[in-house]
């Protein structure tokens, strides 16, 4: 039995495995929560983050819009599941002008640390690259430098200081839709000068683990267990009909995140019902976000359907650490 490390959350939104089903991670039913057509401008709702916030939760959503610009919109709900998104997106305040330029906006991920919420996500500057910003209260937002240069994406924060470093997991890309990526790790003392970068995981090149066979990316905000950091993160193959996004799961050691103890050989989430595989990229799960209730260990997982519409799926953390554990690479 592996444990959750943090807060208790009773209101966790939650459904009960179905009976004698295999996987580790299963569906809410109603899927999808969010359609594509959650607020007047939207072409599509999907790889958004949700945290915990006052009496309900908040969130941060990727809004592509009907003329298929990207940008952020913050988002409410009492229950975790029935959402109402802004009509207009965030903006940022902050000292530089140059780095509040938009140029896009995607993939964002919500981090609690110490005393505000912080906002990763890709950030179009030059090419793609980390956006960083905060707020207190998801209606006031201050962004601050950009972690990295260009060209990088998938930059996930740990919830808590490591040996007195904030810490970041990224993917570095190229400039295009980067047919390749490994995920690495990063620490700041003031999360503006980023370094020490650690080599954390690679795509597996052969048939042991062909589904994450062309890149890796982390996924929610690591999870801290008493064995260590538990990873979500997505793997992609590059098939005859393009890319392929499942989902895969990872134990990082707690004081050296960049040491991988276990990682699963079989995904744990794939691209099956009808709103994953068909949309406006068909067959993708890209997971961005994780509610945990300590108590339980219960885990409920958002995640981009198609880059299309929003999905929430369910799991435990017994539950990943076994089947990891049953299938390990």
């Amino acid at each position: 039995m592996s444990k959750i490390i943090g807060s208790s959350l009773p209101n966790i939104p939650w459904v009960d495995k179905p009976e004698n089903y295999k996987m580790p991670i299963w569906r809410y039913p109603q899927n999808p929560i969010i359609g594509r057509d959650a607020i007047e401008c939207s072409n599509s709702v999907f790889n958004s983050a949700v945290v915990p916030f006052k009496d309900g939760y908040a969130g941060v959503f990727r809004c592509d819009s009907k003329s298929v610009s990207m940008d952020l919109f913050p988002g409410f709900s009492k229950d975790g599941i029935h959402w109402e998104i802004n009509e207009k997106p965030v903006t940022f305040l902050g000292e530089d002008k140059e780095i509040l330029k938009r140029e896009y906006r995607y993939d964002p991920r919500v981090c609690f640390v110490e005393d505000r919420y912080y906002i990763t996500w890709c950030n179009g500057y030059h090419g793609p690259t980390i956006g960083v910003g905060y707020t207190f209260d998801f209606k006031t937002f201050y962004q601050l430098e950009n972690a990295f240069l260009p060209y990088n994406r998938n930059g996930v924060l740990f919830p808590r200081k490591i040996n007195g470093y904030y810490g970041l997991l990224s993917r570095p890309s190229d400039t295009g839709h980067t047919p390749f990526g490994d995920i690495f790790y990063s620490r700041s003392k003031d999360l503006e000068y980023w370094g020490h970068h650690r080599h954390v995981m690679a795509p597996i090149r052969e048939d042991a683990s062909a589904w994450q066979s062309t890149k890796v990316g982390p996924g929610p905000i690591p999870i801290e267990t008493e064995e260590g950091w538990l990873l979500i993160y997505h793997g992609v193959i590059n098939t005859c009909n393009g890319f392929v996004y499942r989902v895969g799961c990872a134990l990082l050691d707690i004081d050296e995140p960049w040491k991988v103890k276990c990682r699963s050989k079989y995904y744990v989430l794939a691209p099956y019902e009808y709103y994953e595989c068909v949309g406006d990229v068909p067959n993708v799960v890209f997971p961005c976000a994780a509610l945990t209730d300590a108590d339980t260990g219960r885990i409920a997982l958002y995640y981009g359907c198609a880059d299309t519409v929003t999905g929430l799926a369910f799991t435990t953390v017994n539950d990943l650490m076994d089947y990891m554990k049953k299938y390990p690479l």
